[in-house]
């Protein structure tokens, strides 16, 4: 699907592939929505490869294919890299998912294998310095049903 970008202002690289696009940007693709103060992006022959998105907070949601599902997440610094669908959440990093929550230093993120770490900052003198999930009860229709 097309990438789409606004953004108050963009600088292009045509030769090393990389544009940077600065103030008020979003990024929007498919189903994905990004939003950012500065957003770089790197493009291979491919098209997309690297995206690395940074604010106070840069913040992104997307709705989960075949899922009526969402996942959003807020972090100083967002970067994804489209070869390996790799999402990491680097800075005061937060990830929801179907009412879930993450929160840590970091969080890695794999779309192909729907794998994630959390990294809290173990030499914080405070308790915010852990990792922290919210996990909500499920609907009784969510739930796997059993037959005697």
């Amino acid at each position: 699907k097309p990438v789409n970008l606004e953004a108050d202002t963009v600088t292009l690289d045509d030769i090393r592939k990389i544009s940077v696009y600065q103030g008020n940007v979003i990024l929007s693709q498919g189903t994905l929505m990004l939003r950012a103060d500065r957003v770089q992006v790197t493009q291979n022959a491919g098209g997309l490869d690297k995206v690395s998105a940074t604010g106070r907070p840069a913040a992104f949601r997307q709705k989960l294919d075949g899922r009526n599902e969402q996942i959003e997440g807020f972090a100083d610094r967002i970067e994804f890299d489209s070869d390996n669908s790799q999402l990491e959440l680097i800075g005061q990093a937060r990830l929801r998912r179907n009412g879930d929550e993450l929160r840590g230093a970091q969080i890695s993120y794999n779309a192909n294998t729907e794998f994630y770490k959390v990294t809290g900052q173990p030499d914080a003198k405070t308790p915010s310095g852990r990792v922290r999930a919210v996990i909500r009860p499920k609907t009784p229709s969510a739930q796997p049903t059993t037959k005697p």
